[in-house]
């Protein structure tokens, strides 16, 4: 009995640690965005790629030494529930301020941002 009630408590303990070492994920409305140095954590953009639509991290671009980009991935195993979409990973370098600026688009170049059905979100990250 005792040994089941250590095993409980293991499991119970590992998933706590996983989901607060797990990185933060920031959405459209979380405009200011503040992260440690060497943190990892991601943005929610909305859509859905089969509409021909991606997102890319547009000029200006922030700046290297404070933030960089660190891959997107996408929720698969069948449609994403409401709320959802893909997730651009980001990583923090050091401390500093930069501005964060993506952008959907289809062709996604000179003139991208005046596309019919381009969108912009934008960020302020602070790294300290």
């Amino acid at each position: 009995m005792t040994a089941v009630a250590v095993a409980a408590l293991l499991i119970a303990l590992h998933s706590v640690v996983s989901q607060l070492s797990a990185p933060e994920v920031f959405d459209a409305r979380d405009t200011e965005i503040s992260v440690s140095p060497g943190e990892g954590f991601s943005v929610r953009v909305p859509g859905d790629p089969s509409g021909g639509y991606r997102w890319i991290v547009a000029e200006p671009r922030p700046d290297p030494a404070v933030l960089r980009a660190a891959g997107g991935r996408v929720r698969t195993g069948g449609p994403p529930p409401a709320g959802t979409g893909r997730l651009l990973a980001f990583e923090a370098v050091r401390a500093g301020r930069t501005d964060l600026r993506l952008l959907r688009c289809r062709r996604c170049g000179p003139g991208a941002a005046d596309e019919q059905g381009a969108r912009s979100l934008n960020f302020r990250v602070t790294v300290g």
